[in-house]
């Protein structure tokens, strides 16, 4: 999961995913251990949003309020 959020750069960013285009912004905290991420679809009413902490236990990635499978989907397929 690291290396798909790694992906993303830092700060706001202009992607495409499924045809339509969203805005996407990264947010990094606690020396990147944590990173919050949010995804708009422009012009329309999807979202993606999700949160991940790496801890001493190993990576926990949150959802907010929608499918892992969802989160997932964008992380994999989207184009800058």
């Amino acid at each position: 999961m690291k290396e798909l959020i790694d992906k993303i750069p830092l700060g706001y960013s202009e992607v495409f995913f499924q045809g339509k285009k969203y805005s996407l912004t990264r947010r990094d905290f606690n020396q990147g251990k944590s990173a919050k991420v949010f995804a708009e679809e422009l012009g329309g009413t999807d979202f993606i949003s999700f949160n991940f902490y790496l801890t001493k236990t190993g990576e926990n990635f949150k959802p907010c309020e929608m499918p892992k499978e969802k989160v997932l989907d964008f992380l994999k397929n989207y184009v800058l």
